[in-house]
């Protein structure tokens, strides 16, 4: 689906049946999450077809009085020409080929909805590699359903259409999937152990420490992420604004100091081949000593957001990882009042979270403060000694040391300091080789 949706709007309708173990508030969350999708690839939803059935139609996902409902609305002449049909769930190849040749209109499941986003935000080597090794899988089970629609038109239209032709065809393409998967996957391997050998010498560093930002995409990351740091990243109100993961230096600088990372957010019914594509992309999570699970506390469903991104934590092996819950955008519930009951109720449901706004230069230093302490929980407080002739070490025990008071004589300067036991080791053993 590549149009230049800047020239006119581009319409879309949503169908989605809903089953009797989802729950109504589940099903609306779903349907808005699907929206804010929509929006974020640039398609204006004009209306929303809903169906509740025990199970989804094995031949085309809704029942027979649903599509035709359906085509007569897509058909109909009031105007707006929809081009795009949007299912809320991820749809099996013959699903989707028929639902698309029942009702006239191309058929965008909820997965191609998500890689398709992500094939445009995708700006790193890695991010884009990673984008289309799940695209080609999506893709890969679906060409033969493809070929029988291009044959059944083919036919239509008198052409010849032979079927051994067709699957010759459609395992030509098969095979070349297979060996651009290969070819990528080399090329992700190659760049992960680049990246893992750049991660050793950042944490090979003395007093480095790594925070990584997670959580549901559109809680606010970025925002915090810009905060934090004092830098200039994305911000945008849509949906996997961003898919690359962004270091940057905790500002105000602190011993040790801290580098936050950002990382792509999550979402409900991620797609598995994206979870596992992506996972390099949230190894910042797995190497950080730190997680910061931000929330949008102004969301209704957030609990169900907070449970989303524990499971992908989980599957990605990042569950034992030491996590401060961050419920952001409290400034977003109501007035003073509606926004001191809702940082009560979290902190009681939640203890030890923190309720802020990334907007409140106050909230951001409280936040700030309890990265610090987390990462100075172990420094203990010593002296040390720089003789004159050894001055060119000062700088390093500035970078290195929170010094709490300085004092000098005739044969040179007295540090008390705070710490890592092994980062004061380490330098008395170069003052006094120096």
């Amino acid at each position: 689906m590549q149009r230049d949706i800047k020239e006119k709007p581009v319409y879309a309708v949503i169908a989605a049946v809903q089953l009797p173990t989802v729950s109504d508030f589940e099903f609306e969350s779903s349907l808005a999450e699907l929206r804010e999708l929509a929006k974020t690839l640039g398609l204006e939803v004009v209306h929303t077809f809903v169906q509740k059935r025990p199970g989804f139609d094995t031949t085309a996902y809704l029942g027979v009085g649903k599509r035709q409902e359906v085509r007569d609305y897509v058909n109909g002449d009031d105007g707006q020409e929809i081009e795009v049909i949007l299912v809320d769930h991820e749809l099996s190849p013959s699903q989707a080929r028929n639902l698309e040749v029942e009702v006239g209109c191309e058929v965008m499941d909820r997965t191609m909805v998500i890689l398709e986003i992500f094939h445009r935000n995708a700006r790193s080597r890695a991010a884009r590699a990673q984008v289309e090794i799940a695209r080609l899988g999506y893709m890969a089970p679906r060409l033969r359903e493809m070929a029988k629609l291009a044959g059944s038109q083919g036919r239509q239209r008198g052409g010849g259409g032979g079927r051994g032709a067709g699957e010759s065809l459609t395992e030509l393409d098969r095979r070349k999937i297979r060996d651009r998967i290969a070819e990528l996957q080399q090329d992700i391997d190659a760049m992960e152990a680049e990246r893992a050998t750049q991660r050793s010498r950042r944490q090979g560093r003395q007093g480095l420490a790594g925070v990584a930002l997670v959580g549901y995409t559109n809680a606010g990351k970025s925002t915090l992420m810009r905060a934090l740091t004092g830098s200039e990243v994305l911000v945008a109100n849509k949906l996997f604004a961003t898919l690359d993961t962004t270091v940057r230096v905790l500002h105000p600088a602190s011993v040790p100091r801290v580098l936050v990372s950002d990382t792509v957010g999550f979402i409900k019914n991620l797609p598995h081949g994206l979870v596992a594509s992506f996972k390099s992309t949230l190894d910042e999570a797995l190497d950080a000593e730190l997680l910061l699970h931000v929330i949008d506390a102004s969301d209704p469903g957030f609990e169900r957001q907070r449970q989303v991104t524990d499971t992908v934590l989980e599957e990605i092996g990042a569950s034992d990882v030491p996590r401060l819950r961050i419920f952001n955008k409290i400034d977003h519930v109501g007035d003073a009042e509606a926004q001191a009951a809702h940082t009560a109720a979290l902190q009681e449901a939640y203890p030890g979270c923190i309720v802020m706004s990334a907007r409140r230069p106050d909230d951001v230093a409280r936040l700030h403060h309890a990265i610090v302490a987390f990462f100075q929980r172990n420094l203990v407080e010593g002296e040390l000694f720089l003789p004159w002739s050894a001055q060119q070490w000062r700088q390093e025990i500035y970078a290195n040391c929170e010094v709490l008071e300085e004092r000098a004589d005739e044969e040179g300067a007295l540090f008390r300091v705070r710490g890592e036991a092994a980062t004061l080791d380490k330098l008395r053993e170069a003052f006094s080789q120096a």
